[in-house]
């Protein structure tokens, strides 16, 4: 748990958020804050730095169903859980609050898209306001610089998110009055990513290496390189993001832990593997994701529903997936698996959570779930990979940091750069990165030889499918690698209902020849669908933002 220094620190940083944001109006485009502090009362000494910098951080807006505030964040967990992963072949989300994003039915008048276009203009104005008063404030040149590099991230990483799912956006980089805010038009999507690499890149050379334990949150070197290693990938500047993630790894202060589930529990805060943290904290910074993850019977929502896809993505404990291991049996499915499979997903009749099974099979008497199959769309598989069974507090509030980046995105990005930039492979190279990944103690999965560029994009792709599920890059990845198309259009399952045997006679549920339930289908549409629409009401106030193509506002 948190130590005392750091619980009087968010106290103390809670407060000033609430000053921070009260100015602030629903509507982000055309009405950004204007609060902001009067320079003439604030903006003086470090201390209104440091608070105007935990304003920066600070999230609100897109909560989901927790209503808790936090520090030292950037998009909650709720949001990569729900758009990130629960809009992918990884799974969905029981209400179906973003089906739109791969049914084929995306429209400009879609909720979610308009929260997290808001949520990021607020974010982007604060830190405008930030950067267009910090140097009023007399304080070390030095501090100053490093909080200055701070807010650059954020603000790139802002960007960044938006460039990437909508394309050209209003690139606005001071604070605007009203009426400039509601006539800004949209910039073209590469000189945005320019800008954000360009940002990331001034903000690097003075982010700290390391923080104190009291800083834990804010953003270091290792943090923004590691974001920057992501733009670059997205942009396919492959040599770059070689070098980028080869500054991370010659740092020396990370490390593949040698534990796993652990990572996502509060007994994994202070991991060697974490780059760059979301710190929460119980109840007064908490999240929901267990109450998301859990099941009925501990007091979850089963809100979050892995697909059978991605159960079928982890390999056989002898490295070959499973159409290839002569160890798959396709009626005891969850033997002989990568040990990852059942730390991140809970089957039926196999999983045991705090001393109980789960049981989800509808045609078995002690399951709590006999009605969903039919009541709303859910797959039978619940998401394990955050659920924590020594947790005993609100499960709307839980207060374990959530890792944006972990160090094995960090080497399996590393070696995906490599690849691509047509870089020799060796078995050095896979040793230091994939090898570290699937080599940790808890996994021990057999190291992979493969140095064929071709065969070892499949594994690779396979790799970061596996390790960094629902942690919210399913989405990204799918999206640079282009590939949305292809495997979000079909049928979907859910968890096995019948052996091989049973499946064609088998009538209750439809299945798979294999027996496996029929989750949904999903739609996504190639010429569409990679770019999100700009939200209607931000046109209905400025008609001067254009449309992406393929959306209406029906």
């Amino acid at each position: 748990m948190k130590n005392l220094d750091i619980k009087i620190l968010k106290g103390f940083l809670m407060v000033v958020n609430l000053l921070l944001i009260t100015a602030c109006d629903d509507d982000f485009l055309d009405k950004q804050p204007l609060d902001q502090l009067s320079g003439e009362t604030f903006w003086k000494t470090e201390s209104d730095a440091l608070l105007a910098l935990s304003g920066v951080y600070h999230l609100e807006g897109l909560q989901s169903s927790n209503s808790a505030k936090q520090m030292y964040s950037f998009w909650n967990q709720d949001t990569y859980c729900r758009v990130f992963e629960a809009t992918t072949d990884n799974g969905f989300e029981k209400d179906n609050n973003v089906t739109e994003f791969n049914n084929g039915d995306m429209a400009s008048t879609n909720n979610v898209v308009e929260q997290l276009w808001r949520n990021s203009y607020l974010k982007i104005a604060k830190c405008n306001n930030f950067l267009d008063n910090i140097e009023k404030v007399e304080m070390d040149q030095v501090k100053k610089a490093v909080m200055i590099g701070e807010v650059k991230t954020i603000r790139a990483y802002e960007y960044f998110n938006l460039a990437f799912y909508w394309g050209g956006v209003p690139l606005i980089t001071t604070v605007l009055s009203v009426n400039e805010a509601n006539s800004v038009t949209r910039e073209n999507e590469q000189a945005v990513m320019d800008f954000v690499i360009s940002e990331y890149e001034d903000a690097i050379a003075d982010l700290p290496t390391e923080r104190p334990d009291a800083e834990r949150g804010r953003i270091t070197k290792g943090g923004a390189l590691a974001l920057l290693g992501r733009a670059q990938m997205a942009q396919e500047l492959w040599s770059d993001a070689v070098n980028t993630y080869q500054q991370i790894i010659d740092m020396g202060i990370y490390e593949i832990d040698s534990r796993f589930k652990e990572l996502f529990e509060d007994g994994g805060e202070d991991s060697p593997e974490n780059v760059l943290s979301i710190v929460r904290m119980d109840d007064f910074y908490g999240n929901s994701i267990q109450l998301s993850s859990l099941g009925f019977t501990w007091g979850g929502y089963h809100h979050y529903s892995p697909y059978n896809e991605l159960v079928e993505a982890f390999e056989c404990i002898d490295g070959l997936p499973i159409d290839q291991s002569p160890l798959y049996d396709p009626d005891s499915p969850y033997e002989n698996r990568d040990p990852r499979l059942l730390k991140t997903i809970m089957a039926d009749k196999v999983s045991t959570f705090r001393g109980t099974l789960y049981v989800s099979h509808p045609d078995s008497s002690a399951s709590k779930y006999p009605d969903q199959l039919t009541r709303r769309p859910w797959s039978g598989y619940l998401l394990r990979k955050f659920a924590d069974e020594e947790y005993a507090g609100n499960v709307r509030a839980y207060g374990c940091d959530f890792t944006m980046v972990r160090y094995a995105e960090v080497l399996l990005s590393y070696l995906e750069a490599n690849i691509e930039a047509g870089n020799t492979i060796t078995q050095n190279l896979l040793d230091a990165t994939i090898n570290q990944v699937r080599g940790r103690a808890e996994i021990s999965m057999p190291p992979v030889t493969e140095t064929n560029a071709v065969a070892l994009t499949t594994i690779l792709r396979r790799e970061r499918r596996v390790e960094l599920a629902w942690e919210g890059l399913r989405l990204y990845d799918l999206f640079r690698w282009r590939i949305a198309h292809e495997v979000l259009n079909g049928r979907v399952h859910g968890m096995k209902l019948v052996p091989v045997a049973e499946a064609a006679t088998y009538t209750k549920f439809p299945v798979d020849e294999n027996g496996y339930f029929f989750n949904e289908e999903t739609h996504f549409r190639e010429n569409v669908d990679y770019k999100w629409p700009i939200p209607q009401s931000e046109i209905d106030v400025n008609p001067g933002l254009t449309q992406n193509p393929g959306y209406s506002a029906e």
